[in-house]
């Protein structure tokens, strides 16, 4: 996901964005590893404690540039922010049904399986509704940029708070994480803010995070993480959390591979699911290995490597449209190397 529309890349957004797809990649491996087995491993609780803020972390970052680009004309941001992801949509859901077609098949018949693609196009399917979900965000924030910026953080605050279950991924999803990316939107100067603060007072930042880790520990145990209000309170504050930690790692140039997952999450997200349930079968099948924690730990490396490799073998060859948009699929004029752009 790079910075579309800046001069240069930023190193703790790109930080943070690769702790962000890592998480989203621990929580399918950890989980799927779990349902597999029959049992948990000591990397269920880093699951855990990662929810409440997981995805709003990554929906605040997603909207943290857009102020750079609203004001476009509709059809170049129409290209950029619906027909890019829509691309990409359309490819891999239709990968992943090539692989998961047998299976699907084998319980309910292929005729099944065809109004289960069909129905992908409206329910999304599987990891991908994350980017299904980003151009709904990115429309209706430019279609709502006249209107008071306040009143509707206000209202998206307060579907977050209703945790709406209508059994509709997109409407669900929508009422759950669209006020953290029209946060990552309307505050960005403060968000930015609070990175130099970071970087300019590391112990304090340090200290912080501290705090920060043992409340949000403490209500995920108990359970009132759940709870109206303190959802959100959770999302926001683990959202910033992460923006100090992506920071003070940057800043000391410490994990750096953290930075380089996040500056290809979109590549990572999108195929971490082949090398990701290839590795658990392998493992819980063939390994020596036994503990469930150390399993998911080495799917959801596998996920992430695997990913990284199957975008590796696919550059410069004729298979990089897998992650690369054909200019035949712009509806603007092009980049001078169209290919990934930010999810912004």
């Amino acid at each position: 996901m790079a910075l579309t529309g800046t001069p240069t890349r930023i190193d703790w957004v790109d930080t943070a964005k690769g702790i962000c797809i890592v998480m989203v990649v621990m929580m399918h491996s950890v989980l799927g590893v779990e349902a597999a087995a029959g049992q948990t491993g000591f990397m269920h609780a880093l699951v855990a404690f990662a929810k409440p803020f997981r995805m709003p972390d990554f929906f605040l970052i997603s909207g943290l540039f857009l102020a750079v680009v609203i004001d476009r004309d509709w059809r170049t941001y129409l290209d950029r922010k619906v027909v890019h992801f829509a691309y990409f949509y359309v490819l891999w859901v239709t990968i992943q049904f090539g692989f998961k077609a047998p299976s699907f098949a084998a319980e309910s018949g292929w005729s099944h399986v065809g109004y289960l693609y069909l129905e992908s196009f409206v329910e999304p399917f599987g990891t991908l509704w994350f980017i299904y979900l980003l151009p709904v965000f990115f429309v209706v924030t430019k279609a709502l940029r006249r209107a008071p910026p306040l009143a509707i953080w206000a209202a998206a605050a307060a579907l977050e708070m209703l945790h709406v279950v209508t059994g509709w991924t997109v409407i669900d999803e929508f009422c759950a994480r669209f006020v953290y990316f029209y946060s990552g939107y309307l505050f960005a100067a403060q968000v930015f803010a609070l990175s130099d603060r970071a970087r300019a007072r590391p112990a304090l930042a340090l200290g912080a995070l501290a705090l920060w880790a043992l409340v949000n520990g403490a209500l995920v145990h108990s359970g009132f993480s759940e709870w109206p209000f303190i959802s959100l309170a959770l999302g926001l504050t683990g959202a910033c959390a992460i923006v100090v930690t992506g920071t003070l790692l940057a800043h000391a140039h410490r994990l750096d591979a953290l930075r380089y997952c996040g500056e290809h999450s979109i590549v990572i997200y999108l195929a971490f699911f082949l090398p990701m349930a290839t590795s658990r079968t392998l493992l819980l099948k063939f390994s020596p290995v036994h503990d469930i924690g150390i399993i998911s730990l080495l799917v959801t490396i596998a996920g992430v490597v695997g990913a990284l490799a199957i975008w590796w073998l696919s550059r410069g060859t004729r298979a990089n449209f897998l992650f690369e948009r054909p200019a035949a699929f712009w509806i603007a004029p092009g980049k001078v190397r169209a290919g990934m752009q930010a999810a912004e």
